[in-house]
């Protein structure tokens, strides 16, 4: 479902580049988050020798013990979730 965001200006042709510019900005941002957010990820599966996913299915059924790293770990992984909902917002948005 599309949802329209409102921006009223008496000025449209110089806002419109702003916008462009500042969605453009945001969307590198969001890269390089995304970018450490994986590295990170990547490093505890590389010391605990599990996958993300394998990690949080064995967390849920109780199968590990809730640590600070592993406390860490899951935070890491929302985080990423976050970043991607994020992203695909943008990549979805149109300026008219």
């Amino acid at each position: 479902m599309l949802e329209t965001l409102t921006v009223r200006t008496p000025n449209k042709a110089a806002l419109r580049p702003l916008l462009k510019s500042a969605l453009g900005h945001e969307r590198n941002m969001l890269g390089l988050g995304l970018k450490r957010t994986r590295e990170r990820l990547a490093e505890f599966e590389r010391r605990f020798g599990m996958t993300s996913l394998e990690f949080e299915r064995r967390l849920n059924v109780a199968q590990l013990d809730e640590t600070v790293e592993f406390t860490d770990w899951r935070m890491e992984i929302g985080m990423l979730r976050l970043l991607e909902q994020q992203d695909q917002a943008l990549r979805d948005a149109t300026l008219d």
